[in-house]
């Protein structure tokens, strides 16, 4: 069974949590979508023979996703601590 938290102790929560939230979408807007608007000159750089534009469309953007889930995941744990929500 769960707590129900006090009105100013869930908003303070929410309030934690939609900041992570929007911190989180922006830097996925950057890295799927405005990083490929500036893929030719990207493409100017050169990094171990490719191209930095090809690099960040193939493989930069899907390694910046996957360290992103995970330091939401312990970005959202933390905040569930610190309000008492975590889960077991």
């Amino acid at each position: 069974m769960t707590e129900k938290l006090p009105p100013e102790v869930a908003e303070a929560h929410w309030s934690k949590t939609r900041n992570l939230m929007w911190v989180s979408l922006a830097i996925w807007a950057f890295f799927g979508f405005f990083i490929h608007f500036f893929v030719t000159a990207l493409n100017n750089v050169v990094i171990l023979g490719f191209p930095l534009g090809y690099y960040m469309a193939a493989q930069g953007s899907l390694i910046v996703f996957v360290i992103l889930i995970f330091w939401f995941a312990s970005r959202q744990n933390a905040i569930d601590e610190e309000f008492g929500v975590a889960e077991d």
